[in-house]
C-alpha cells in the first residue's frame, strides 16, 4: 500500500511527533511505501505571522497545487492528515478528494471545535465554541496565539469549512486515540459512524523498570492546562517527605524555579531527551499527570505503562480513561492540590498495592500499546477508508 502522509509541525507538537515518526516507520518496515508532505509552523512567532499564516490557513493554493503534483506522481492508495494547519490547509483535503485518495485524518487536538486546539482558557476547561457555527468567544477571548485579529482568522477558516461541510465531504474516517475525544467530537457534530478509535504506541519497547529511585515523577510542558500549580501545591501539604523529579521547560518555568528554591524535596531536572525521560520513568516510583484540561490521549501515560510505572492522574478527560483507578494508578479530582496530597500520602503508606500497579502497568501497556497491535487497527482503518470510496465510486458510475 502507498500512503502518503500529511503534517503541520508546530513547537509544542513534540508527543505528536513522535506518534507521526513512530507510525511511519511501522509503515514503511511492514513494507508500505510512505512520502511525508510536512510543513512547520515554529517559523510563525509574532502574531502578525501568526494572523497572516491564519488567513491564509482557510485555502492555500500553493499546497493544493503541490497535493494534486504528488498524487500524479505517487498514485497513493491512502492519504493520512495528522495536521493540516495553518499552512498547508483544508486545500490538501480537497485535492484528496478530487484525485480520488481516501482521507484518514487523526485528531491529535480539539482544532476542528475549538479555535485554541486545547478547550481550554483562563485555568479552565471551556467549550463554548464546540457546538458554535461561528465561534465568537474565542475571538472575543483571542484563544489563538493571545490575538483576536488571529483567533478571528482561525474562527473565519473554522466557519467557512463547518458550512461547507468540509470534514464530512473530505474525510472518509477520523482517528481518535480515546473514546472520550471520539464523543466530545461527535458532540461536535462530526459523524459518529467514521470516526475510529485507536490509540498511540510506543514503536520500541523499553523494558520493565525497577522504581528504585523512589522518587516521584512529573514530565511535560509547564504550561498552565498541564495543571503545574495542583502539583506544587500539593508537595507544600505532603506530612511526608516524598522526593520529586520535575522534567521539561515552557512558561511557567519560573513558578517552578520558585517552588524549587523552597521546596527542599522538590527537584527540576530541565528539559530532557525522550530517552533520558524513559530511564527516568524506569527509576520512578510513581508518574503523576495533574491536568486541568482535556486530553485526547496523555503520551506520558502510556509511556509510563511501558516501564511498569503506575500514573496518578487527574480525573478529567482522557485521562481517566486511561487510567484505570487502583489498578495502573489512582485518579484524583483535576485542580485540587489536597486530594492529590492524600493520593501520594496513600502510595508512601501502602508499598505493596503500590507494587502490584507496576504489574499491572505494564500489563496494559503489552495489551493495548504495541506496534503489532496498533499496526492490525491502523490496516482496517485504512481499508474501510478504500473502501468507502469504492463504494462512492460505483454508485456514481
Amino acid at each position: 500500500m502507498r500512503i502518503v502522509i500529511i503534517h503541520n509541525r508546530y513547537q509544542q507538537s513534540g508527543g505528536e511527533d513522535r506518534v507521526l515518526h513512530a507510525e511511519t516507520a511501522l509503515l514503511r518496515a511492514r513494507g508500505h511505501e510512505v512520502e511525508i508532505v510536512e510543513e512547520n509552523n515554529d517559523a510563525i512567532v509574532r502574531w502578525t505571522a501568526a494572523a497572516k499564516a491564519a488567513f491564509d490557513c482557510v485555502y492555500s493554493f500553493s499546497s493544493a497545487r503541490g497535493m494534486g503534483k504528488l498524487i500524479d506522481e505517487f498514485h497513493p492508495d491512502v492519504a493520512h492528515i495528522h495536521n493540516f494547519f495553518p499552512q498547508l490547509s483544508p486545500s490538501v483535503h480537497y485535492a484528496c478528494r478530487k484525485a480520488g485518495v481516501p482521507v484518514v485524518q487523526t485528531l491529535h487536538n480539539y482544532r476542528l471545535l475549538c479555535p485554541g486546539a486545547t478547550l481550554f482558557r483562563e485555568g479552565k476547561v471551556c467549550e463554548d465554541c464546540t457546538r458554535a457555527m461561528v465561534p465568537w468567544p474565542a475571538v472575543a477571548h483571542a484563544c489563538y496565539r493571545e490575538s483576536r485579529t488571529a483567533s478571528a482568522a482561525v474562527a473565519n477558516m473554522l466557519t467557512i469549512h463547518r458550512a461547507a461541510g468540509t470534514w464530512t465531504r473530505t474525510v472518509s474516517r477520523f482517528i481518535t486515540p480515546t473514546e472520550f475525544a471520539r464523543n466530545k467530537f461527535i458532540e461536535g457534530g462530526l459523524p459518529a459512524e467514521r470516526i475510529a478509535v485507536k490509540p498511540n504506541f510506543l514503536s520500541q519497547d523499553p523494558g520493565i523498570g525497577n522504581g528504585n529511585g523512589s522518587y516521584a515523577l512529573f514530565a511535560g510542558r509547564f504550561s498552565q492546562e498541564k495543571g503545574l500549580d495542583t502539583l506544587l501545591d500539593a508537595w507544600r501539604q505532603l506530612k511526608v517527605r516524598v522526593p520529586l523529579k520535575i522534567v521539561g521547560d515552557g512558561p511557567l518555568a519560573p513558578m517552578v524555579q520558585r517552588a524549587v528554591a523552597t521546596l527542599p524535596d522538590v527537584e527540576w531536572l530541565g528539559p530532557r531527551c525522550h530517552e533520558e525521560v524513559l530511564q527516568l520513568m524506569a527509576d520512578a516510583a510513581f508518574q503523576v499527570i495533574p491536568n486541568s484540561s482535556y486530553e485526547t490521549f496523555g503520551l506520558v501515560a502510556m509511556e509510563a505503562f511501558a516501564v511498569g510505572l503506575p500514573v496518578f492522574a487527574s480525573r478529567l478527560g482522557a485521562l481517566a480513561e486511561l487510567v484505570r483507578d487502583g489498578e495502573t494508578g489512582k485518579l484524583f479530582t483535576a485542580g485540587s492540590s489536597e486530594a492529590l496530597a492524600a493520593t501520594v500520602g496513600w502510595a508512601i503508606a501502602h508499598p505493596d498495592e503500590l507494587r502490584a500497579m507496576r504489574h499491572n502497568a505494564r500489563l496494559e501497556f503489552e495489551s493495548k500499546y504495541t506496534a503489532d497491535a496498533n499496526y492490525s487497527q491502523l490496516m482496517g482503518i485504512y481499508e474501510s477508508a478504500r473502501a468507502e470510496i469504492r463504494a462512492r465510486k460505483s454508485e456514481a458510475k
